[in-house]
């Protein structure tokens, strides 16, 4: 893979260079009046770089910019990495997307679903069918996440110590095994809710491969694709090149989170599929360099190519789209002409969509506010980083895909 730079002119990848420029313009201000530290925001067409720009800091006290080999966070972008593990792994016959997940991990046996009540006394019923690896996958498992704060069982989970991480000392199994002792909160199948599903996927993934996440994600997919510089902790002059963390304060200003950087130096013992990634935005490139590919890049195959269409397709039941089979993240979402796959959110109708994007595009999107997308469709790829919680803050994604759509003229 070459160098993390531009590789072609707008005008040779069917962009226009004054309208490709419109992106920059309009994300600038975001960082002058406060809103953003900094971001990085990449484009290719055909493989090729045709927009690499960063603006503003990667620490706003300290003055230090950011530079494209700054690392961030990718939280929920760990998402898809999780899942093209468990496919791989599929295509090898290890486990299949009908297995349960109590298979696995055993105390997934016997799990109960919320019925009534509230977080401190629950009527709860048996499940009807095992939770199973495609639930993971779709996020039709019935988990959810304690920071959602919508529904009792997400209060179980921060009472027991689940709402932005786990408890001190935790180990994925140990998780595991405490969240199999929660009420679901649906049957499952029975509904889409943005949950721990990818976690429980992660353990899946090292119990079925007898090997640790961060082992299996090194050896089978970082090092194949040279994703050199990403792993769940930071490294070498890491910590340097590390993006803080800000929300923003009771006055409107940017404010660090007060999470201590130094804890991301040390190996974790919580190795989180769902979140745990840190990486610079080339990482990604690579990856999503990969999936455009339909499973290969730089002479490296990870994937099928008929695995990769799969994963691509919209799985929820009847094609229905998140906003009537899906429990609503925040206000903001926009979940209307968007399905599901297996990890990754799919475009299935751009007009209820309500912007100029392409059936089939599919991508997500981290809780600090990052994002990517995949079209296969225009041949495109995007990326966009920053580092501010939470990702409802702005909306960043949609004003992006209509400033990278609009500079297509070919």
């Amino acid at each position: 893979m070459a160098d993390f730079a531009v590789e072609a002119e707008a005008g040779e990848l069917g962009f226009d260079a004054g309208r490709l420029a419109r992106i920059d313009r309009y994300f600038r201000p975001y960082v002058d009046d406060g809103r953003l530290p900094g971001w990085l925001i990449s484009v290719s067409r055909a493989g090729r770089i045709v927009h690499l720009s960063t603006y503003g800091h990667r620490d706003v006290s300290s003055g230090r910019p950011v530079e494209t080999d700054t690392l961030w966070r990718w939280y929920s972008m760990t998402k898809p990495v999780t899942s093209i593990a468990a496919m791989m792994l599929f295509e090898e016959g290890v486990l299949q997307l009908t297995d349960p997940v109590e298979k696995f991990i055993p105390s997934f046996a016997d799990l109960r679903v919320f019925a009534a009540g509230s977080d401190l006394k629950q009527e709860t019923v048996p499940v009807t069918e095992p939770m199973t690896v495609w639930h993971l996958l779709t996020h039709t498992s019935g988990l959810t996440y304690g920071f959602h704060r919508a529904h009792p069982v997400d209060a179980i989970l921060r009472a027991r110590g689940f709402e932005w991480g786990q408890p001190e000392g935790y180990t994925l199994a140990d998780a595991c095994d405490a969240w199999s002792r929660i009420p679901l909160l649906f049957q499952p199948g029975a509904e889409w809710n943005y949950s721990l599903s990818t976690d429980v996927l992660g353990r899946v993934v090292e119990v079925a491969s007898g090997q640790s996440l961060d082992t299996f994600f090194r050896t089978r997919i970082f090092e194949p694709l040279g994703m050199d510089d990403t792993g769940f902790h930071v490294s070498g002059d890491g910590a340097d090149r590390l993006a803080t963390l800000y929300v923003r304060g009771p006055d409107g200003a940017l404010a660090p989170t007060g999470a201590p950087a130094g804890s991301l130096v040390r190996p974790p013992s919580y190795l989180s599929g769902g979140g745990g990634l840190i990486g610079p935005a080339a990482d990604y490139h690579r990856l999503t360099q990969m999936l455009l590919g339909r499973g290969a890049s730089g002479g490296a195959r990870l994937l099928g190519s008929r695995t990769v269409d799969h994963m691509t397709r919209n799985q929820l039941p009847g094609g229905a789209d998140l906003a009537h089979f899906g429990r609503r993240l925040f206000s903001e979402t926009v979940f209307d002409g968007t399905g599901f796959g297996l990890g990754f959110s799919v475009v299935t109708d751009p007009v209820a969509l309500r912007n100029i994007a392409s059936a089939g595009e599919y991508g997500w999107g981290g809780a600090a506010s990052t994002a990517f997308w995949v079209d296969p469709a225009e041949d495109i790829t995007v990326s966009f980083f920053t580092q501010l919680l939470p990702s409802s803050t702005y909306p960043i994604r949609a004003h992006l895909r209509t400033l990278v759509q609009q500079a297509l003229v070919d």
